[in-house]
């Protein structure tokens, strides 16, 4: 008898993508169109390890040969411009010896620029791989990087790269103003299905940005992207915008499974596979796991493992239970088309709170942020079930797919 094998989609649409499929991201086109967005400018950019053009350059070696353009500053977000500092670490400025570029840290002392920082600059440009989750910060340093622009009167060019979980589904509750955080900058979904540059876009059509101020935008759209298209069928290199993002499949369960970070339980940093896994030495894995199979999940395979937090340098120290094992589970995407992570987040927490009253924490103050809503750890702790809950953001939810629909660049 033959074996069957079962691929995970997610790796199928990797094998499968054909050459056509390779995306232009806005740096390229950039490129192609001989920096016209841009031409005669003295520009700053904020990017990170992730703006690479098609031919392997990084956008701070592309603008320094570029013909007419005069770059005067470099400005990382969280992680760095590196992308190696661990999630919360404060980053300092610095300088470039071999170019004095000065290099400004939006993520230490400051998360928006000065009025100094600003000197001698005509424009920003912001070129970083975004993960499509609303708690994930680079949309928030873009959010503070677009009011800043509008404040001192300079231009904002957003070159745009795709959402990585793609752009049609949307999903989670939206964010209510009160809860505005930088895990939480703007009034969208918690999965957003947007792009960085249509997230521009929105923020300053809406009228979000600070005192209502609308700064000059450009967006250097892509060329070839697909809203249905998962990353894997871009054609493009995947380079992980952050220590713990390693993968693909890593930023569709970030989605719902980032949520844990609210919780006692681990959520798999420490180790070579966080967000994929999660768990904690008193989960009853198989337990929990039999109740998820009764909900309904499609798109994944769950499977009982153990696993140690230990410190990864550069990746996560200081993780919850480090060095005690953890009896946890692991998730495998087995079709992203039908896969819903915030809905399997959600879940897992509703479960946790049903079994393990005693032993399992919730933090209010963190999920609040993380949700952008104030009512549902409460709902959580009070034993209403996860479809529930998700009926109660739904009116929130349609309403924000209405007015997202105004702002899509993409087919």
């Amino acid at each position: 008898m033959k074996r069957l094998i079962v691929i995970p989609f997610i790796l199928i649409l990797f094998i499968i993508a054909p050459a056509w499929s390779q995306v232009k991201t806005g740096l390229d086109v950039l490129i192609a169109t001989k920096f016209e967005a841009i031409r005669g400018l003295r520009v700053g950019v904020i990017t990170n390890q992730t703006a690479v053009s098609a031919g392997g350059t990084h956008i701070v070696d592309v603008l320094r040969s570029a013909p007419d353009v005069q770059l005067k500053a470099i400005f990382g977000p969280e992680h760095g411009v590196s992308g190696k500092n661990e999630a919360g670490d404060a980053i300092e400025s610095s300088d470039e010896d071999s170019t004095a570029i000065p290099v400004y840290s939006l993520y230490g002392v400051t998360r928006t620029p000065t009025a100094a920082m600003f000197e001698n600059l005509d424009a920003l440009i912001f070129d970083i791989q975004d993960v499509g989750t609303r708690f994930y910060t680079y949309i928030s340093t873009m959010n503070n990087t677009m009011e800043a622009a509008a404040a001192y009167g300079k231009k904002y060019i957003v070159l745009d790269r795709p959402n990585p979980v793609n752009g049609v589904m949307v999903e989670g509750p939206v964010l209510s103003p009160e809860h505005k955080s930088f895990v939480g900058i703007q009034p969208i979904a918690l999965r957003h299905g947007m792009t960085v540059g249509e997230l521009a876009t929105m923020f300053n059509e809406e009228g979000w940005l600070k005192a209502g101020k609308k700064v000059d935008l450009t967006v250097v759209k892509m060329q070839g992207w697909e809203r249905p298209m998962f990353f894997e069928e871009t054609g493009l290199s995947w380079i992980p915008p952050s220590p713990n993002m390693p993968t693909t499949e890593t930023a569709l369960i970030y989605c719902g499974i980032g949520l844990i970070e609210a919780t006692n339980l681990s959520e798999g940093r420490g180790t070579k596979a966080p967000f994929k896994q999660f768990g904690a030495p008193w989960l009853d894995a198989q337990l929990l796991i039999d109740e998820l199979q009764k909900q309904d999940i499609s798109g994944v395979r769950l499977r009982a493992v153990k696993f140690t937090p230990v410190d990864i340098p550069g990746m996560a120290t200081n993780n919850k239970y480090d060095k005690q094992q953890c009896n946890g589970i692991q998730i495998s995407v087995m079709d992203a088309q039908k896969f819903h992570s915030v809905a399997l987040g959600l879940q897992v927490l509703t479960l946790l709170q049903k079994h393990y009253a005693e032993k399992f924490e919730l933090k209010p103050k963190w999920l609040n942020k993380l949700t952008g809503q104030g009512w549902i750890a409460e709902a959580i702790r009070s034993g209403e079930a996860a479809k529930t809950i998700m009926g109660r953001w739904n009116d929130d939810l349609q309403k924000f797919s209405q007015k997202r629909a105004n702002y899509l660049l993409y087919q």
